[in-house]
C-alpha cells in the first residue's frame, strides 16, 4: 500500500502502528486477504507410457500391442521403460515369452483400463458418430465364396465400423492402382512390390456326399475309384494324378470323368451325390464342418502352393486395414487340421 511519493505510509504495517496499534495481528489480516497458494497437483504420467503400457497389458504382446497403436515393437517397449521409469516399479515380468504383469502392474492396469474406456467414451461423445472406415480386399472368388464369407458372422464382432469391401478377381490386381488395401493370393509368394506374409498351406484330398461309397472304400482306395465316377476341375485336372501319386497308389483313369468348372461347382455336384471329388482346404471346410460331404480316405496331400495376406510394399496399412488382416489371420489360425494331418 503505498500513497505516492510523499506520502509516509509505504505497507499496511506503517498504516497500522500510526494508527498506535500492535502490529501482531498483521499477519492474519494479510492471510485473509492472501490466502496461500494449493499444494501442487500430484504429477501425470507420460501419456505415451500409460498407452503402451495398456496396450501391451490388454493383448499380451509387444507385437500384437505394435500392430494396434500403429508404430514399432521397439517403440512400445521403450514407452513401457519410461512409464516403469517414472513410477519406480516394474510393470511386466517379461521372462516368458508372453508380458505377464507383475501385482503392481495388474493394480495399475485394474485402475488405469476404466479411465481409458471413460476417455474413450468421452471423446466418442464430442466427435458424434464417426464415419465407417471401408477397407478393400481382392481375393479369388472361389476362396471368397468358400471361405470368407461363410465366415463373416465374426468380422463384425471383430472389426466394428469397418465396411470390408471384395474385390473378387482371378487376375492380379495392381494394388496401388487400383487403391486396394489388402489381397489374398494363392501361390508360393514373392510378388513383386507385395509384403507377402503366409496364411496357410493348402491341402487337397477326395471328398464325396455320405454314403456314396461302401464303408470299406478307405481299406481298398483304387478299386473303390474304379467303380466310383470321378469328377475332375476344369482349372486343376492335374491334381487326381497328383493326390494318387502321394499315396502311392496308381492314378485313376479320367474316362467318362465328370469335368466341372472351379471349385464351387466341383463340390457342389460331389453334395449332390454326382460322384467324388477332389476337395481343396479351406474351400472345402464349410462342406465338412456342416456334413454335406466326408472324406472316404481320410488321408491329405500337401500342394506346393499356399496361400499369402498381401500388402502394398513399403505402404504402412490403416488402422481398419490392420484390424482386417488380424482378423483373417486368426481364422487361419483356428481351422480345423486337415484329414491326415
Amino acid at each position: 500500500m503505498r500513497m505516492g511519493s510523499a506520502g509516509r505510509y509505504t505497507s499496511l504495517a506503517g498504516v497500522i502502528r500510526a494508527c498506535g496499534c500492535r502490529v501482531r495481528s498483521t499477519r492474519v489480516r494479510e492471510r485473509r486477504y492472501f490466502p496461500a497458494m494449493p499444494e501442487p497437483a500430484s504429477p501425470l504420467p507420460p501419456f505415451a507410457g500409460l498407452r503402451a503400457f495398456h496396450a501391451a497389458a490388454r493383448r499380451g504382446k509387444l507385437k500384437d500391442a505394435a500392430e494396434d497403436l500403429g508404430v514399432t515393437e521397439s517403440a512400445v517397449s521403450h514407452q513401457v521403460r519410461r512409464l516403469e521409469d517414472f513410477l519406480g516399479v516394474a510393470l511386466f515380468d517379461r521372462s516368458g515369452p508372453r508380458l505377464d504383469l507383475t501385482d503392481a502392474g495388474r493394480r495399475y492396469f485394474d485402475a488405469v483400463d476404466p479411465a481409458v474406456a471413460r476417455i474413450r467414451e468421452a471423446t466418442a461423445d464430442l466427435l458424434g458418430p464417426p464415419d465407417r472406415a471401408q477397407v478393400a480386399l481382392t481375393v479369388p472368388p472361389s476362396l471368397a465364396s468358400l471361405w470368407l464369407i461363410p465366415n463373416m458372422t465374426s468380422f463384425e464382432e471383430h472389426c466394428p465400423g469397418i465396411d470390408l469391401k471384395f474385390v473378387t478377381t482371378a487376375r492380379l490386381c495392381d494394388l496401388r492402382r487400383d487403391q486396394i488395401d489388402l489381397a489374398i493370393r494363392h501361390g508360393q509368394g514373392g510378388w513383386p512390390g507385395l509384403d507377402s506374409a503366409f496364411l496357410f498351406e493348402q491341402q487337397s484330398f477326395p471328398v464325396c456326399s455320405p454314403g456314396y461309397l461302401d464303408a470299406d472304400a478307405a481299406s481298398a482306395p483304387e478299386a473303390a475309384l474304379a467303380r466310383a465316377r470321378l469328377i475332375v476341375s476344369d482349372l486343376h485336372p492335374e491334381e487326381w494324378t497328383e493326390w494318387t501319386r502321394a499315396q502311392g497308389l496308381t492314378p485313376p483313369s479320367t474316362h467318362g470323368a465328370m469335368v466341372l468348372n472351379g471349385p464351387g461347382q466341383v463340390l457342389e455336384g460331389a453334395e449332390h451325390g454326382l460322384g467324388i471329388a477332389m476337395g481343396r482346404r479351406p474351400l472345402v471346410d464349410e462342406h465338412l464342418a456342416k456334413g454335406a460331404l466326408v472324406t472316404p480316405f481320410g488321408t491329405g496331400h500337401t500342394t506346393q502352393a499356399g496361400y499369402y495376406l498381401c500388402t502394398p510394399a513399403d505402404v504402412t496399412p490403416t488402422a481398419a486395414a490392420r484390424r482386417v488382416m488380424r482378423w483373417i489371420r486368426q481364422l487361419a489360425a483356428d481351422r480345423e487340421p486337415a484329414p491326415g494331418g
